[in-house]
């Protein structure tokens, strides 16, 4: 009975830290979930610079990996609801909030056979094992040990091959195939890939680059593994699935584009919408919106042709535009030039508008030759949280005529600084959010609505004093309007791939290349596009409400600060975060 009481007292008398809060055990639990997540998606790891994992690859492709995947959806949902939110610091609350919507759209995605379709003109294993593999990418190779981790990698890579194949003839019996004029695009891109030669493939390139730091005899002996791992593994695997492309899936792949003509198509595309936009909209009311939008931007090319004293009307203008030389660089290095002068200017420009900024910079690179023809026009590729590695803004240069000079400082504004490279780097370097919220890529509505907010800002940063620029941002912002139109045109009304195509043309300056390589990305990625003029307008109207509601109070240095500190976040989170920052200013 003594020994009892004295223990009772021992335990009443112990400090309150002895006990983690209900916040502590959601962080060491958060941290817990994170590190399954590097080891379970050990690309993930190398593109934030982890090198733990860079020897690993899963195989994602079996029928046992997808139901793991869908066993620990549910460990986790179960896990979470054992926290109190209502215990949880008002931060912690915010996370548990966005995890809950996480993890149950994505449970709830496990029903849609994403797997039946491992690639597509876009991008899929083959193209980006092949760019890894480049020595140029996210995959280090500085040391004997770097060149070791992706032999062991690479070598991991050839069952998926047989993998997909398997799986996209399961895509075959079931109905489930991309559409036959999309597959098209891959034929080229794996044929590039498909060579005999281990010297003339792209995986090559670390052999003929290795850096002082690996010695000779280090070289001889990775060299010769590289020949054989290619010659009888990689490049084989690569001629397999060409051959089954090519000569089994082509002549059976859907001849339809829409998602609705797939089994469960209608289900498919409404859950993919509401992951891309977090907010309750209907694919009739995108639709009606993108109408508005691409009138009233048409008025305002109608205001700058005016302008700049054009005579003749807007479709016109729009040839005009295309055809004149003076528009556009016939020379790589001189857009790649002229984009690295914009990022000298903007750096110079930000502090007006930002009291953050991320503490690495980006850099300015042209995408590899092997997937140019396909890819887009530019995106961004982060860099690591350790500065080791910058953040990359790749722009295509394949067809200099779909890259305009007018376009370039919104196309900077988007995806370099204050774009995507602030908005992805100042979250990664934030210690204080968790890893989920600093490196997910959920949501597209706030990564890519941020985007093309960024480009509105352009006249406030001192930018778009040519009314050709500013052209260049009504252009792109166009080319976000339409995509409301197009995209719920092709998935939920029927339009085909012509029609498409059309409607772009009719509305826009961009060249048909461009405009056809658009379209085919939403056949094949549908409901994504809805999420940047989603989000850039749902930006838009918190920065509004917000002034109004503050008057001269409103800072609009820390209107941005809220919105680029809050982490990856849907829509209806980065209003409630805003609507607490201008109550905490009044």
């Amino acid at each position: 009975m003594r020994r009892r009481l004295a223990l009772s007292l021992l335990v009443a008398s112990l400090p309150a830290w002895a006990a983690p809060s209900e916040s502590e055990r959601f962080h060491q639990w958060l941290d817990a979930q994170w590190e399954l997540t590097l080891q379970r998606q050990p690309i993930l790891a190398t593109s934030l610079g982890d090198p733990r994992y860079n020897d690993r690859l899963v195989d994602t492709t079996t029928a046992a990996y997808r139901a793991q995947a869908k066993r620990e959806l549910q460990a986790q949902l179960k896990d979470l609801a054992s926290f109190s939110k209502a215990k949880l610091e008002s931060k912690d609350r915010v996370s548990y909030s966005i995890l809950k919507l996480d993890l149950e759209q994505n449970l709830a995605g496990e029903r849609f056979p994403d797997w039946m379709q491992p690639i597509s003109q876009i991008g899929g294993l083959p193209s980006f094992l092949a760019q890894m593999g480049t020595g140029q990418s996210i995959q280090p190779f500085k040391t004997t040990k770097d060149y070791d981790d992706w032999l062991k990698r690479l070598a991991l890579a050839v069952p998926l091959f047989d993998g997909s194949i398997a799986n996209m003839r399961d895509g075959l019996k079931a109905g489930v195939t991309q559409p036959r004029a999309v597959m098209e695009k891959v034929l080229p891109q794996l044929t590039a890939l498909a060579v005999t030669d281990p010297e003339k493939s792209l995986f090559w390139g670390p052999i003929k680059n290795f850096p002082e730091a690996v010695p000779a005899a280090d070289r001889e002996r990775i060299t010769a593994e590289m020949r054989k791992l290619l010659s009888t593994g990689v490049l084989p695997a690569y001629a397999r699935l060409l051959a089954f492309v090519r000569d089994e899936y082509m002549p059976k792949a859907r001849a339809s584009t829409g998602w609705s003509a797939l089994p469960d198509g209608k289900a498919w595309y409404a859950h993919r919408v509401q992951q891309s936009t977090t907010l309750k909209l209907t694919p009739d009311q995108i639709h009606a919106i993108g109408l508005k939008e691409v009138a009233r931007i048409l008025g305002e090319m109608e205001s700058v042709r005016k302008q700049v004293g054009f005579q003749g009307d807007l479709k016109g203008f729009f040839k005009y535009l295309q055809d004149d030389p003076r528009f556009y660089f016939s020379k790589p290095e001189d857009l790649l030039n002229g984009y690295r002068d914009l990022q000298k200017k903007i750096n110079g420009l930000t502090p007006k508008l930002f009291d953050i900024q991320p503490k690495a910079d980006y850099e300015v690179k042209e995408v590899e030759a092997f997937r140019a023809e396909s890819a887009a026009g530019a995106s961004y590729q982060n860099g690591t949280t350790d500065g080791s590695r910058p953040g990359v803004f790749y722009v295509n240069t394949f067809n200099l005529k779909a890259q305009p000079i007018f376009g370039m400082e919104t196309l900077s504004l988007h995806e370099a600084s204050p774009g995507h490279h602030f908005q992805i780097s100042i979250a990664q370097e934030d210690t204080t959010l968790p890893a989920f919220r600093r490196f997910g890529s959920n949501y597209t509505a706030y990564v890519e609505g941020w985007a093309l907010y960024s480009e509105s800002l352009g006249k406030e940063l001192g930018l778009f004093t040519d009314p050709y620029q500013w052209y260049g941002r009504l252009s792109d912002e166009q080319l976000r309007a339409m995509r409301l139109v197009v995209d719920t045109g092709l998935h939920a009304k029927g339009w085909t791939r012509e029609r498409a195509i059309k409607f772009m043309l009719d509305n826009s300056s961009m060249a048909e290349s461009d405009v056809v390589s658009e379209v085919e990305r939403y056949i094949v990625w549908p409901g994504q596009a809805l999420g940047y003029k989603i989000g850039q307008l749902e930006i838009t109207k918190l920065r509004a409400e917000a002034t109004q509601a503050l008057g001269p109070k409103f800072d609009v240095k820390g209107f941005h600060r809220v919105v680029l500190t809050a982490g990856q976040v849907p829509l209806p989170v980065l209003r409630e975060l805003v609507m607490e920052w201008v109550a905490k200013q009044r």
